[in-house]
């Protein structure tokens, strides 16, 4: 009892110093992430914690979490346009930035090629939590914003398959490389249609299952989620990409119960990422630190502002980016979470000098989130990528309906509607339907029959599940649906 006890202590003190954390990250501009991993190697001063495979599942399982709730967050038309240099970011920028950062390690640690590799593999991909967590509330630029959200829910499958290659090549020195490509490719086909066919089948289960408490809506998708992973990864596909890949297509589509699933993905994102980050902050000892401490500095310098920028500038090679949003963009490659869990890899798998990656990792993430993520905002506005703020910035904190055949809808008013300019009086909408709420710029409205819908405005509509096409054919006519409805 005393054991569980102390666990429920940690657990508890974890959560409520994780939550305080987000309060001063805001105010220090630092990401959250850094302040969960420090309170982390301040708790193991009290106690000892060596138990990578368990931190290996949670710091799986919260990526999880973490790419579902960016993913059904992700407006597809507005990453649409990005996907071509968010793909080659994820793509040949994550190999570019892992072989340049390899190199670099090998001379540094001296290490061996495929070692050196290994960390630079490791180390090669952005991280969604820090880079959604950083800018999520941040006037930037928004196709800068929007290419850098794609990016970073797209290139953990790159990182992990080439941490996973260099380990078998290291362990396996016969191991043909030409099947390692062709499985790089199986991997990436197979997340991508599991991800489209599972997160299909999501939407039809949610909004056609009649469940008695509402409150299990959010825990059928959370469910659907983490089986989308085990699924795919049990076929050999990625499954951190069919998450994302599945995650995205339920956000963008007409989705019964959207508040309540949404919500509870935030607060549980949220509360993941504080448990894997205070839990890899467990696994660091400060006094084993110092011994990497100028090779670490180094290598994330080299990082920072070789690789990074090298991979970034080759990438984008004939896009239609100029050079100052390239260079936010390779400042804005922030590491995190995905780094850490991957330097758990060598560990499990018994390499040599697999702790000094583990250090050396951590320390490269360290100094990125610390140096990069508080400096992030600043480097826009002297590069001049800082954009208008969002016209919508007030919300609803929206009822559960439970188990009824009401919903409520949240419409946000195109440009091109033929509803803009008239009052809601005039409006067609199907029977016992009801507009309880707009929100316009950081105004919250109470609408009368006299209030006439703006451009921008976000309506809040209360109507059965039958009615829902109706609602949108009356505001939005057939265009922009996909777009403005949720």
């Amino acid at each position: 009892m005393e054991f569980i006890g102390a666990l429920l202590f940690l657990l508890s003190g974890m959560l409520i110093i994780g939550v305080l954390a987000t309060k001063f990250s805001s105010r220090l501009g630092l990401p959250a992430l850094v302040l969960f991993l420090i309170a982390g190697m301040l708790l193991n001063r009290f106690m000892f914690f060596e138990d990578v495979q368990m931190t290996q599942f949670i710091g799986i399982l919260a990526l999880i979490i973490i790419l579902f709730d960016g993913g059904t967050q992700t407006k597809w038309h507005k990453i649409r346009p990005v996907l071509v240099p968010a793909f080659s970011l994820a793509t040949i920028g994550v190999l570019i930035t892992a072989f340049i950062t390899g190199l670099a390690a090998m001379y540094i640690l001296d290490f061996s090629l495929l070692q050196g590799l290994l960390l630079g593999a490791i180390v090669s991909s952005t991280d969604a939590a820090a880079v959604f967590s950083v800018i999520g509330n941040k006037n930037f630029n928004k196709r800068l914003t929007y290419t850098l959200e794609a990016e970073s829910g797209s290139n953990d499958p790159m990182a992990v398959f080439l941490t996973v290659t260099l380990i078998q090549l290291i362990q396996l020195p016969n191991m043909s490389i030409w099947s390692a490509i062709g499985s790089f490719f199986l991997q990436m086909g197979l997340g991508l249609v599991l991800g489209l066919l599972l997160g299909k089948l999501t939407v039809a289960v949610i909004n056609n299952i009649k469940l008695d408490i509402s409150g299990l809506y959010p825990v059928l998708a959370m469910g659907a989620a983490v089986f989308t992973y085990a699924i795919t990864d049990f076929l050999g596909g990625s499954g951190l990409l069919a998450v994302y890949v599945m995650a995205v297509f339920v956000g963008n589509s007409d989705l019964t119960y959207r508040f309540s699933i949404l919500r509870f993905n935030e607060g549980f994102a949220w509360m993941m990422q504080i448990i894997m980050f205070t839990l890899l902050g467990l696994l660091v000892f400060p006094s084993e630190l110092t011994a990497v401490f100028w090779n670490g500095i180094f290598i994330a310098l080299i990082l920072m502002f070789v690789a990074r920028p090298v991979a970034v500038f080759i990438s984008m090679v004939g896009m239609k980016n100029t050079v100052k949003q390239k260079l936010f963009i390779s400042w804005a490659g922030l590491k995190g979470a995905v780094p850490i869990v991957l330097a758990t890899y060598p560990i499990v798998a018994n390499l040599e000098s697999s702790h000094l990656i583990f250090n050396t990792v951590f320390f490269v993430v360290f100094i990125s989130a610390l140096v990069q993520g508080s400096t992030l905002s600043m480097v826009a506005e002297k590069l001049g990528l800082t954009g208008e703020e969002d016209e919508d910035n007030a919300s609803i904190d929206l009822i559960n309906l439970g188990n009824t055949d009401r919903d409520i809808m949240k419409v946000t008013m195109p440009k091109h509607s033929s509803a803009i300019g008239k009052s809601l009086t005039t409006l067609q909408l199907p029977d016992e339907t009801l507009v309880i709420g707009i929100t316009r710029a950081k105004d919250l409205l109470t609408p009368t029959g006299n209030t006439v819908i703006q451009k921008g405005d976000t309506l809040y509509i209360l109507c059965d599940h039958k009615h829902r096409s109706g609602v949108k054919v009356a505001l939005l006519g057939n265009s922009e649906k996909e777009q403005a409805v949720q």
